[in-house]
């Protein structure tokens, strides 16, 4: 059995057949342990760290960062047995000899020649039978250079020129080596070397087509921020920008005025996501005004208990216990339309939208209606923290049974949600705002906010999701009263 394994890109689920390289861990020469993290991947629905499958030495790499692979290509070539000496050459028709250790000056990486014909998969070194050219590990000359997969290569495959590939140092074959070679580029268009940056850092710059090997970083151990990039992308006599999307930096517009962003990642799905549902599941919205100022007091009153002092507590706590509870009192509310049937489900797999730098995602919390206030309040907060920092996983984005979207916290008043697709009802929660209202008889400054509720109209009609709006609103009017009701 060959020592010299090829780790593939692995199904990551939720029917994702391809994923970005955002960040190698690892670099040639390393040893690493079972399941060590060594690359990030940006799928159409979150950022993940992919463990190693072995143990062993890293010999090649063979994607740069910023390509876009499919599920079940070959990433990475691992020794799993590197203290056995080095590597040796196929038997398959060519003589085995030993491979020079090259000199310093050599090491980097190695373009392998365009060569007549296909390559098989595990040649290492040496030529090959039919004047075929064997490469140290993988699959050998590629026979197109096209890399994403948006783009087809119609050049012929006996012309096609060879990708480049990432070799170990101690594995170079000696014909192809040439004093000081060209250094390996990766996807940030920076030359090998180590950049300390986080994953958003890396996609702003990317986007705002700031070379990363240039700058010198501003935060902790030397890494580089994003002001650290704003600043970069700035004209030199401007103030430091703030930057929250690509299309808010005027430096990434191009001499028409104009500028153009690939439609990948999180934003190519969640536009499939939504045009399916919007055109799939016949949509109705509700509207309703909550006067809420009871409900922010007894907020505030949580917070003032000593044990619900480090907990982050937010009206939006109080609104998903609401749905919650109302669930519970109308389960129709919490299923999904199956062709022939309607599922509904016992247990609630509660979503919360969240923007993120790569877009709109809605991780849920996993049978969240067994959870009490201060596990509920955990969960959120957990939640929010992880998509932030772009590290959700598509574990934590499917399977969502009812969401809620926070659009309040943008200073909006309400707006009529697209329901996510298998699910029946979204509910959106508005600003919360002081107003003038008839409280008691008299008209007073209360606290007060705008409830809207899409649902698919195919499983709940008018009558059934105006009860479930109703309830949420009475538990946001006055939850002491409707918790000591409704459990």
């Amino acid at each position: 059995m060959s020592r010299i394994k090829e780790f593939n890109l692995p199904d990551l689920g939720e029917g994702l057949t391809e994923g970005e390289i955002l960040a190698w861990l690892v670099k040639v020469g390393d040893t690493i342990e079972l399941n060590q993290p060594i690359v990030e991947v940006e799928t159409a629905k979150a950022a993940v760290e992919i463990p190693a499958k072995w143990a062993g030495q890293v010999q090649a790499i063979f994607h740069p960062e910023g390509s876009t692979v499919e599920v079940g290509t070959p990433i990475i070539a691992i020794d799993t047995d590197p203290g056995a000496g080095p590597v040796e050459q196929s038997t398959t028709g060519a003589p085995t000899t030993d491979l020079p250790t090259p000199s310093a000056a050599s090491l980097a990486a190695v373009e392998v020649a365009p060569t007549e014909g296909a390559v098989e998969p595990g040649l290492i070194g040496g030529p090959a039978p039919g004047g075929r050219t064997a490469v140290l590990v993988g699959y050998g000359p590629r026979t197109t250079a096209a890399k994403r997969r948006p783009r087809k290569d119609t050049t012929p495959a006996a012309t096609a020129p060879a990708a480049p590939v990432q070799v170990s140092p101690a594995r170079v074959a000696p014909a192809p080596v040439q004093p000081a070679p060209a250094p390996m580029v990766n996807g940030n268009g920076r030359s090998s070397g180590p950049v300390l940056a986080k994953p958003p850092v890396r996609k702003l710059a990317k986007d705002l087509g700031v070379d990363l090997g240039t700058l010198t970083g501003s935060g902790p151990s030397g890494s580089i921020t994003r002001e650290d990039v704003q600043r970069a992308a700035a004209p030199a006599a401007a103030e430091p920008l703030t930057v929250t999307s690509p299309v808010s930096s005027a430096a990434s517009f191009g001499a028409d005025r104009e500028q153009r962003i690939p439609v990948k990642g999180v934003r190519k799905l969640t536009a499939e996501n939504m045009s399916r549902s919007a055109f799939t599941a016949p949509h109705v919205t509700e509207f309703l005004t909550v006067d809420v100022t009871r409900a922010m007091k007894a907020l505030d009153r949580l917070r003032g208990r000593r044990e619900w002092r480090e907990v982050r507590v937010s009206p939006l706590l109080l609104v998903a216990k609401a749905v919650l509870l109302a669930v519970r009192r109308h389960p129709m509310v919490n299923s999904s339309w199956a062709g022939d049937e309607i599922v509904v489900k016992e247990y609630v797999n509660l979503g919360i939208a969240a923007a993120t730098e790569r877009g709109l995602i809605v991780p849920n919390i996993k049978d969240a209606g067994r959870l009490t206030l201060r596990e509920l309040a955990d969960a959120m907060t957990d939640l929010v923290q992880t998509a932030k920092a772009g590290k959700t996983s598509p574990a934590d984005m499917s399977g969502g049974t009812l969401t809620i979207t926070n659009v309040g916290v943008f200073g909006v008043d309400t707006g009529t949600p697209i329901l996510p697709p298998g699910e029946s009802a979204i509910l959106a929660f508005g600003a919360v705002r002081e107003q003038p209202w008839v409280h008691k008889g008299k008209v007073k400054p209360r606290l007060v906010t705008t409830l809207s509720l899409s649902f698919d109209h195919r499983i709940i009609d008018g009558e059934l999701g105006s009860k479930f709006l109703r309830d949420v609103g009475d538990f946001l009017a006055d939850p002491e009263a409707a918790l000591l009701a409704w459990t």
